[in-house]
């Protein structure tokens, strides 16, 4: 049972995760501060400049010769520019909540907070840990208030108990999840693209069992999982383990209804089978499913659409299979029609305000936002003009991928705001002209297309902001794990219909009762406010 309890919290870390994969960089800062082109509009002076910390996700991207997330050609060149001095606060991205929560106790957390949960978010306002700023906002900002006119879809989502508690802006695109297949492994078994579930596990029998790879040898894998795997397989079945669907009227919580066991059956049988790398469940950091990709050993791999890690995975497999063809899969059809593979809501990541700040500390991080809003986020994205990329026809095409990947890819992560809207053409036009990267750019497009082909369900825009359920679901959700792991790698000491009436047990003995009650009182006053 211990096995399975450590098993479990790494199946939820792998679960919750929601990616953002960024990449590396170099160390001569002087060309950069010295000239990045777009958006490089330096701030007038009127004065000492204000000091203001900021939270930043730590993904290890940062290579030694570029420096380190507090101190690099980025960091320096943000200083330079922006109206105030920036002290960045890295946390690890797989431990961001309780890294924050210990600085937050410590009397040390940063004055500006960045988080993707917006039930975080919630907690964080309720336990009056920050502090409403939509006064503020209307008060100081000029580009950032203007920005939210265009995109009123946000607004909602930036609210807590009325008030405004949150900077955010709209997502380059909302697709997040994506399934990429082996072309060249159906080709050589003849197989075609599966489009329901029957035929996805038809197709993973075979790879198993066919020998794709040529080589002799019962070694291949034939789904290989990344951390959002587990969630893609959830959606096929129109659940998730965090998420609210409205049923008959009422909100019912995504881990509890009765479809949850259909796609916790359906793992069942991939993991009983061996058509699922059975080690997915101690792959905290998604290494081993990336090698099992680009090593050749992996027929279907779920992960993204084609951001982060997919950029340079599928170099690294045409550098060892050189006539490997991988090609993006849309999501596959089960008794209960097609859902799409997971979106994102409209905002992107949410800017919080440390509610010890006093009004001219947040005159100026709002400030601060106004010229990310407007100058900043370009060279953080693109890098610097005839050097990192050129504009063709209007467009910031990349000069060279691998110097982008290495000095610029880590750069996003400082930027709070981003103006950007991302196309499947857009994609093409920016690859760089080199023959793997135009061949990437345009399985990547088809990749985003396929993504967004199907809508996927989301029935509300985001959970009920309850403290009890916040409290609930954090005792819950690790004893739900264990439930889960039990049922999956339990062979027939247990089926997906014991592990739901086990959940559904552990919910009402924590006081799941109460908190749905409260949750349905809450979505009869919020959902007029969701259409």
């Amino acid at each position: 049972m211990s096995k399975l309890k450590q098993a479990g919290k790494v199946i939820l870390a792998i679960s919750m995760s929601l990616t953002m994969l960024a990449a590396c960089s170099s160390n001569d800062t002087s060309s950069v501060q010295s000239s990045v082109s777009p958006g490089s509009t330096t701030v007038p002076s009127t004065g000492p400049k204000k000091e203001i910390s900021i939270s930043m996700f730590d993904r290890g991207a940062v290579p030694t010769e570029e420096g380190t997330y507090e101190n690099n050609r980025w960091t320096k060149w943000i200083n330079e520019k922006s109206p105030v001095n920036v002290k960045w606060v890295p946390v690890t991205r797989s431990q961001a909540q309780p890294k924050l929560n210990a600085l937050i106790a410590s009397g040390e957390a940063p004055d500006l907070i960045w988080e993707y949960d917006r039930n975080y978010i919630s907690q964080l306002a309720n336990q009056g840990v920050i502090q409403p700023i939509g006064d503020y906002i209307n008060k100081y900002s000029t580009t950032y208030k203007a920005y939210l006119e265009k995109h009123p879809e946000l607004k909602p989502y930036l609210n807590v108990n009325g008030q405004t508690y949150a900077v955010s802006f709209a997502r380059d695109t909302v697709a997040n999840h994506g399934m990429w297949i082996r072309q060249d492994w159906l080709d050589k078994l003849g197989l075609k693209a599966p489009s329901t579930a029957e035929e996805f596990l038809d197709v993973a029998r075979k790879f198993r069992d066919g020998d794709p790879d040529g080589n002799g040898k019962s070694d291949t894998v034939p789904i290989s999982l990344s951390g959002s795997g587990v969630s893609i397989l959830r959606a096929l079945f129109f659940t998730q383990e965090n998420q609210w669907y409205v049923e008959g009227g009422k909100l019912e919580y995504g881990r509890l209804l009765d479809r949850y066991a259909d796609s916790l059956a359906f793992q069942k049988q991939l993991f009983d089978e061996g058509l699922i790398d059975k080690e997915y469940i101690t792959d905290t950091n998604f290494q081993r499913s990336t090698q099992l990709l680009t090593t050749g050993k992996a027929g279907i791999y779920l992960g993204q659409w084609g951001a982060g890690s997919m950029d340079n995975a599928y170099r690294d497999l045409l550098k060892n299979v050189p006539d490997a063809k991988l090609t993006p899969l849309e999501s596959v059809s089960t008794k209960y029609g097609k859902d799409g593979l997971y979106q994102e809501a409209p905002p992107s990541v949410f800017t919080v305000f440390n509610s010890k700040m006093k009004e001219d500390q947040i005159k100026s991080a709002i400030q601060f936002i106004d010229w990310m809003l407007k100058d900043g986020w370009v060279p953080l994205k693109y890098g610097e003009e005839n050097v990192h990329y050129k504009t063709v026809d209007g467009v910031r095409q990349t000069i060279n991928q691998d110097k982008f990947v290495k000095e610029v890819s880590y750069a996003g992560e400082y930027a709070l705001m981003i103006d950007s809207m991302m196309t499947p053409k857009l994609i093409v036009d920016m690859a760089a002209k080199d023959e793997i990267s135009q061949n990437y750019a345009k399985l990547k497009a088809k990749s985003l297309e396929l993504t967004m082909k199907n809508t996927y369900r989301r029935d509300i825009p985001y959970s009920p902001d309850i403290p009890e359920l916040t409290q609930l679901i954090s005792t819950f959700s690790p004893i739900a794990v264990q439930i889960e792991t039990k049922v999956v790698t339990g062979g027939k000491s247990i089926t997906a219909q014991d592990g739901l009436n086990d959940l559904r047990k552990e919910w009402k003995r924590l006081g799941g009762d109460n908190v749905d009650k409260q949750v349905q009182d809450w979505y009869q006053k919020n959902k007029n406010n969701f259409k």
